[in-house]
């Protein structure tokens, strides 16, 4: 069990990922900086816990909140720019990150051993969980509560007037920006709030992996951050769930037997499905269908 309860834990935190993507998304901006901020919000946690003694709850909301608060730093400049520009700053951006956490060197002495991070070697010694008897499902839970709590919180702000605010920017700029739409403001909180996302999921995977270090944040992660809500969809946050399912269950487990071969036949499989399902897995017409059949109001 403690290997489906492992996954579930994978599962929950690629999808805190994909959400602080999807709500970025949403105003039409393609934003590849998702490891960066997630980089921010894991080792800022860690280091409270490990270093101050703090709990993972209160550790991982002020990692989230410094992270969101990159992100705001981040997103007036890179904001100026659109398209493959905004591309090209926002991986500049979480290749810095990386860089600099790969530079970090910060240990203090706790209980006479020397903890902390250690540049290129990363981060050691997070061990929160084992240390307060927490079992794997326990773990799972937290991260899928967790997961489903964002989800919850991200549609209810998507059926809101916000949220229509988000999908007008997305859809047309001119003609938001027409109707007296703050477009600048829109999108430096989209960039914000899907930062403070992706550091919740950074702090969850820190302490779950128990060791993490600047290779864990690269542009494949920011990557596949982009990828899950794509590939899932952008009518809904369940397609984002869906795509995580069907990438790190359906292909990742499954493909594991094939070795080298994987990456490649992985690779293929994305391209078919976006061929095969170019709305996303989960496109508007099922949420439709799904709504008629549960009797939500569309």
């Amino acid at each position: 069990m403690d290997f489906y309860f492992g996954l579930a834990q994978i599962v929950g935190v690629h999808t805190i990922l994909g959400l602080s993507a999807y709500v970025i998304l949403l105003t039409g901006q393609l934003s590849m900086a998702q490891a960066g901020f997630a980089a921010i919000g894991a080792y800022v946690a860690a280091m409270l816990t490990v270093l101050a003694g703090w709990h993972i709850v209160p550790a991982v909301c002020l990692g989230s909140l410094v992270a969101g608060f990159c992100a705001f730093l981040v997103g007036f400049p890179a904001l100026r720019v659109r398209g493959l520009m905004l591309v090209v700053a926002t991986i500049a951006f979480g290749e810095a990150v990386r860089l600099f956490f790969f530079n970090f060197d910060y240990q203090v002495a706790v209980g006479g051993v020397k903890v902390g991070p250690i540049g290129a070697e990363g981060f050691r010694q997070i061990r929160f969980f084992p240390e307060h008897g927490w079992s794997t499902w326990q773990v799972a839970l937290l991260i899928c509560g967790t997961a489903v709590l964002i989800m919850a919180a991200i549609m209810w702000l998507d059926r809101s007037k916000f949220g229509t605010v988000l999908r007008a920017v997305g859809e047309d700029e001119i003609a938001a920006q027409c109707v007296g739409i703050d477009i600048t403001a829109v999108k430096v909180t989209a960039v914000t709030l899907g930062g403070a996302i992706a550091g919740i999921a950074g702090g969850l995977y820190a302490h779950y992996t128990t060791h993490i270090e600047h290779s864990s944040f690269t542009l494949v992660l920011a990557t596949f951050a982009v990828v899950y809500p794509v590939l899932g969809g952008m009518s809904s946050v369940i397609g984002t769930l869906f795509a995580v399912i069907f990438v790190q269950v359906g292909l990742v487990e499954v493909l594991r037997s094939l070795g080298d071969f994987r990456s490649l036949l992985f690779g293929v499989l994305i391209i078919l499905a976006m061929n095969l399902r170019p709305q996303g897995l989960i496109d508007r017409a099922t949420i439709q269908r799904l709504r008629s059949i549960s009797g939500m109001k569309a």
